[in-house]
């Protein structure tokens, strides 16, 4: 019983959420084509995409992504902490030490000056 309730609302929502996008589509003109191009995008672009970003953007990305990586394994390690005890701050000591020399080299070579 409880499976067909669960079952009629999910139905009764995915009805009404098409219905609340359906409706206003149906009651609106086709857009011409210059009414669908982006704003300003009509021209053709003068260098390519890839080219427009300067290489000092790089040494800040790596740095980004290595202190996500330190918080993305500091939120286990919490709760593994409450098992192994010293054995896991050991571990995270380690692995804390190993991205200190990576700040500090980055920070030696001057990539939090910015430009």
């Amino acid at each position: 019983m409880e499976l067909l309730t669960l079952l009629i609302v999910l139905l009764l929502s995915l009805g009404a959420g098409l219905l609340v996008q359906w409706l206003p589509m149906r009651h609106q003109p086709i857009a011409t084509y210059p009414q669908r191009a982006p704003f300003l995008g009509g021209g053709t672009p003068d260098s390519h995409a890839w080219s427009r970003y300067h290489v000092r953007y790089y040494p800040m990305t790596l740095l980004l992504i290595a202190f996500e990586m330190e918080m993305m394994f500091m939120y286990p390690w919490a709760v593994v902490f409450v098992e192994k005890g010293m054995m896991a701050v050991m571990e995270m000591g380690m692995f804390l030490a190993i991205l200190s020399v990576g700040i500090v080299y980055a920070w030696r070579e001057g990539v939090f000056k910015w430009q």
